[in-house]
């Protein structure tokens, strides 16, 4: 892929933000703050470990909000984002946030295979589901919206997943193959292509945002923009949105806050 764009620079994003780590400590550590105050209920979704869901009820009955975690499909699991479900908790929804395995000991279209085995799985609580995800967990929740449920399950509904929010994601992921990235990926062109959901046919229902952190690379704002444009010409109800003053790790930051413009867009969807 020769455009002249050094995607080295563009997509290594602990590269860009070097506090990352301690970053990434906070998140752990309000995770397990949350944890303590409002225990989740375990549901499993498959055989193995990781292959779990924490799942923190609300008082409402309506659509469940799920979070997917990112770090590139090869790094973090749901415990470190725990915190996340405070926010729309505050206004009653429940959040469920599940782990998956990950690269290289599994593919990316595995973790795409092992997302639809968690929502199939939160299908049976009877509700819909509003998909959000982070980075490689953006590049997922999309993957969830244009899933052809039936087709992969006779007994779901084509519409159980009716949106979309995606944090920082990824839908064309032919510019990781020369990355550094890539090494725990194993990504060639047309697996690249393949596991994209710019490529797949569009939704044939439900919405997707996307939203970039406002000091991230321009990639990122080209993926986001493009899904949009993409998906709405084809009749997806999409929207593009910034997060202001927030780069690549600091972009989930408003999912803690009940009076988040982003966890009120969620409760948006989950009141439509």
């Amino acid at each position: 892929m020769s455009t002249g764009v050094d995607y080295e620079v563009e997509y290594n994003n602990r590269a860009r933000v070097p506090e990352n780590p301690s970053l990434i400590s906070g998140w752990a550590r309000d995770a397990a703050a949350y944890r303590e105050r409002q225990a989740p209920r375990v549901i499993a979704y498959g055989p193995g470990a990781r292959n779990s869901i924490d799942f923190f009820p609300g008082d409402q009955e309506g659509p469940i909000v799920v979070f997917i975690h990112g770090g590139y499909w090869q790094a973090l699991d749901g415990s470190f984002f725990s915190h996340l479900a405070a926010g729309p908790n505050a206004h009653g929804i429940s959040v469920a946030i599940p782990s998956y395995d990950l690269c290289p000991g599994v593919s990316v279209d595995d973790i795409i295979r092992q997302m639809r085995m968690a929502s199939r799985e939160l299908a049976r609580l009877g509700r819909s589901l509003i998909v959000s995800g982070h980075s490689a967990g953006g590049h997922l929740a999309a993957c969830m919206l244009a899933t052809d449920w039936p087709a992969y399950d006779a007994s779901l509904p084509q519409n159980f997943v009716v949106a979309a929010y995606s944090i920082s994601g990824l839908f064309d992921l032919g510019p990781l193959v020369e990355t550094s990235i890539n090494k725990a990926l194993h990504l060639d062109a047309a697996a690249a292509r393949e596991a994209s959901p710019l490529f797949w046919n569009s939704p044939a229902r439900g919405s997707l945002d996307a939203v970039v952190g406002e000091k991230e690379s321009a990639e990122y704002f080209r993926q986001s923009r493009t899904i949009v444009d993409t998906w709405g010409a084809a009749g997806v109800a999409t929207r593009f949105g910034t997060v202001p003053d927030a780069n690549h790790f600091t972009a989930i930051a408003p999912l803690a806050d009940p009076a988040s413009p982003m966890v009120l867009r969620l409760k948006q969807l989950a009141e439509r």
